[in-house]
C-alpha cells in the first residue's frame, strides 16, 4: 500500500493522516466521467478519452488537452510539463496544489473513510 503522510512543518496543513493514493486512485477512476464533468464541463468523451480546453492557460478550442477514462493519464500537449499518469496528479495541477492535498480532497469527496482529514 502506497501511504504519504505529511510532517509537522506545515506542509499539507499540518496534517498527519496517511492516505492511500493507490485506493484513491483506483475509486477516483471508476468516478472519472464524473469528475471530469465537473472539473471539465466543457469536455465532450472521444473513444476513451475525454478532451477539453485546458483551463489553466488560454486555450480556445479543445484538442491539445486530454485525459484518458480507463488510465487516467492526462496530458496538455502543447504545454511539456503539463502531464500525469492518474486522477490525483491531474486533480493537483487543475486545483493548484500538491498531490498529497488533491488525494486529500479527492478522499473525502469519494467519502473514503479514514483516507481523509
Amino acid at each position: 500500500m502506497k501511504t504519504h503522510s505529511a510532517d509537522k512543518k506545515g506542509v499539507c496543513s499540518n496534517v498527519s493522516t496517511l492516505i492511500d493514493f493507490q485506493a484513491v486512485n483506483q475509486s477516483a477512476l471508476h468516478m472519472l466521467p464524473a469528475l471530469l464533468g465537473r472539473w471539465l464541463p466543457d469536455g465532450k468523451k472521444q473513444g476513451h478519452e475525454w478532451v477539453a480546453r485546458n483551463p489553466k492557460r488560454s486555450d480556445r478550442k479543445p484538442g491539445s488537452f486530454s485525459v484518458n477514462l480507463n488510465t487516467g493519464r492526462w496530458a496538455d500537449f502543447a504545454q511539456a510539463d503539463a502531464r500525469g499518469g492518474d486522477v490525483i496528479s491531474l486533480a493537483a495541477y487543475l486545483a493548484g496544489c500538491s498531490q498529497y492535498e488533491a488525494a486529500a480532497m479527492l478522499a473525502k469527496m469519494l467519502g473514503l473513510a479514514g483516507d481523509a482529514p
